[in-house]
């Protein structure tokens, strides 16, 4: 009698385990639910947030191979006014500049460069970097001419 005793006990007691842990999935499934809906009315504008950003630039057009001459001018800006923050490699103040042409829209790019405040308040992939970074990006009074040479710098570093 004590060992079915026993064994109902261990029945019951499986039943339990089970029982919690299927309640303990379902709510994490409900949270993660949860969480997506509020991430998009916690970036607010984001939901509606194109590709390219928030700025002036919705396409880039580009040549191939990159415009040496171009990259060139994008260069010595970028050695001027963005190399104070960002490397080609490794993490500094600001994320790696290697790959970014790879990683993101050339448009958003030049959005980031021309847009800094504006894209971090609305665009959700800004929104992350800040909080990663915790550094607003500065604006750096660059033009729409001078933002383009950089990312075509930024095109030709990719390619080597």
């Amino acid at each position: 009698m004590k060992n079915l005793i026993k064994g109902k006990s261990l029945i019951v007691a499986l039943m339990f385990i089970a029982g919690s842990f299927m309640i303990s999935s379902c709510s994490s499934d409900d949270q993660q639910a949860d969480k997506s809906p509020s991430a998009k009315s916690e970036a607010g504008e984001s939901a509606s947030v194109p590709e390219y950003g928030v700025g002036p630039v919705k396409e880039v057009s580009v040549s191939n191979p990159p415009d040496e001459a171009l990259a060139e001018k994008g260069e010595a800006i970028f050695a001027s006014k963005c190399s104070a923050c960002h490397k080609m490699e490794g993490r500094y103040v600001g994320p790696a500049m290697d790959g970014v042409t790879e990683r993101r829209n050339l448009a958003w790019i030049m959005n980031m460069i021309l847009n800094p405040e504006e894209m971090t308040k609305k665009d959700p992939i800004a929104k992350k970097l800040l909080a990663e970074y915790m550094t607003q990006m500065v604006y750096q009074d660059v033009t729409e001419d001078e933002a383009r040479a950089i990312v075509e710098y930024l095109r030709l570093n990719d390619t080597n």
